[in-house]
């Protein structure tokens, strides 16, 4: 018994020519409501369809990724089943969210993987996943490093004595993000020969996509009390900026505390670093006046930590060499992962001390954290903000103007809430390196500071008055 799907391409001509291209990597960028989703659901079993026959099956394996588990889980399985439901479609097993459709036409096998990028065990099983293609649901959500890794993955499904694997690849779609992101770079910027990106007009064109399946007036009563960049980039679909969370550092100003200090001879510059996939390392120094001067950085993609340290090693070696340093670093960077990029047992400090960088571990607590910046962004020393940044630290500067956020929850019918852990991207990683050392300048006076806010416990006497 097999089931069928009807799907039409008549609202959608952009989905169309994304699906009739046959490039490596295929973007689709959009505003809100105009059907990428459901486009890249229908993408994969015609992909499928494509593969060989062998032995009177055409095998196929796919990655169908998102950022978080909360959003995989609310959106894009959400999607993916209402127009491939199970049982009717196939078998959908639970606990490893892995989907087999066998039901849709009488050679077809598809097996689908989702996975969410915010399980370490996920992301470690994605990276050494043999895959037909994948698709990245949300991309602006998804670090550089997770696409690149997954170039290498895909096309490996079914192997050559099964068959082969036809037309790997990756498709990817996304409301617009801003120009300074990896999408940007590799669809607008490098502009390569196997990548294609495909852009929808904006909502309130003419020619506007899938407005057949939106209630009415559905853009006109998004833009109600719209700012212009939520309407450039939701509803026009074009690359921009929108904050759609809650700065952790409102006390930032640009004006007041980007300022190009560089460091003092003779003074020892601090290093704060981050592991990962995307690592951080950020310099800064104490001035003998009392700022914080945070005046470089280096933020990699897809590097394991070996070949980052050689990095900063030679950073440093150009710009600073004669200096003295002290690292502080991520306290897990002591402990063995399967995250990490070497496979010889050690952890990430023991890569750095065996390089010759004696770093020591940081403090865990984001709370703690974030207010040993707090402190400094706040306070003055001889007129000027204590916390000085370097306008050639790019990354912690976009962070610190929003980038790096608390995201809203999604919660139906309340005030606005966020979460009280800091939204994973790009600009999270640079930042954490700063906190690390952050906190070894700052952490004192906050927590001396907190000590003396908590409430003392009343003696016996003041109990039972």
């Amino acid at each position: 018994m097999t089931s069928d799907i009807t799907y039409s391409y008549a609202h959608v001509p952009t989905i169309k020519r994304m699906s009739q291209s046959r490039a490596f990597v295929r973007g689709l960028m959009g505003p809100f409501g105009s059907g990428k989703s459901s486009g890249c659901v229908i993408e994969i079993p015609k992909w499928g369809a494509r593969q060989n026959l062998f032995q009177g099956k055409r095998r196929s394996r796919f990655a169908v990724i998102r950022n978080t588990y909360g959003e995989l889980a609310d959106t894009t399985m959400r999607t993916f089943f209402e127009w491939l439901p199970y049982p009717s479609f196939g078998t959908f097993i639970k606990s490893d969210h892995n989907y087999v459709i066998d039901k849709l036409a009488p050679d077809l096998e598809i097996e689908i993987l989702f996975r969410a990028l915010d399980r370490p065990e996920h992301v470690a099983k994605l990276l050494s996943l043999e895959l037909t293609g994948a698709w990245i649901n949300e991309a602006r959500e998804v670090p550089w490093a997770i696409v690149k890794a997954l170039q290498g993955r895909v096309g490996r499904y079914p192997k050559v004595t099964s068959g082969g694997c036809v037309d790997p690849g990756i498709i990817m779609d996304t409301n617009p993000p801003d120009d300074e992101s990896w999408w940007y770079r590799i669809f607008e910027e490098q502009k390569l020969s196997n990548a294609e990106v495909f852009k929808q007009p904006s909502g309130r064109a003419e020619n506007a996509e899938n407005k057949a399946f939106l209630p009415p007036n559905y853009y006109e009563n998004m833009m109600i009390g719209a700012d212009s960049d939520f309407v450039k980039v939701y509803v026009d679909g074009e690359y921009g900026y929108v904050k759609d969370g809650k700065p952790i550092y409102p006390e930032y100003i640009d004006s007041l505390h980007c300022a190009d200090a560089e460091p003092v001879p003779g003074v020892v510059i601090l290093r704060g670093w981050d592991f990962g996939l995307t690592p951080a390392c950020i310099w800064t120094q104490v001035h003998p006046d009392g700022r914080w001067l945070v005046f470089d950085e280096l933020v990699a993609d897809d590097l394991g930590i070996d070949s980052f340290a050689d990095a900063v090693l030679m950073h440093q070696a150009r710009n600073y060499g004669r200096f003295k340093f002290e690292d502080y670093g991520d306290p897990a960077g002591n402990q063995r992962s399967a995250m990490t990029a070497d496979k010889d047992e050690k952890t990430c400090f023991d890569i750095l001390r065996g390089k010759g960088i004696a770093i020591m571990p940081s403090e865990q607590n984001p709370t703690i954290r974030w207010e040993s910046i707090k402190k400094p962004l706040n306070t003055l020393s001889r007129g000027k903000p204590q916390l000085q940044l370097h306008s050639r630290c790019k990354m912690l500067r976009r962070g610190f103007q929003g980038r790096y956020q608390f995201r809203r929850l999604q919660v139906a019918g309340a005030a606005e809430r966020y979460q009280e852990t800091a939204d994973k991207n790009e600009y999270s990683h640079p930042h954490d390196a700063l906190q690390y050392v952050g906190v070894k300048v700052f952490g004192g006076a906050v927590r001396s500071r907190e000590q003396r806010r908590a409430p003392v416990a009343p003696s016996y006497e003041e109990a039972c008055a």
